[in-house]
């Protein structure tokens, strides 16, 4: 056993980066981004474009 090495393990601990409600959060946003868009978009055929 005089041949025997020294070899250090390096240890890794991943861990996991998104939290579900930050997540939840996100979508939300986005979500209310799009009806916002979307209700301009339908204000606009509606109402201003009909006028032309």
């Amino acid at each position: 056993m005089a041949n025997r090495r020294n070899v250090d393990v390096e240890e890794r601990h991943v861990e996991k980066k998104e939290n579900n409600s930050m997540v939840m959060a996100t979508f939300i946003k986005y979500a209310a981004y799009l009806i916002i868009f979307f209700g301009i978009i339908w204000f606009l055929i509606e109402y201003v474009f009909p006028m032309f």
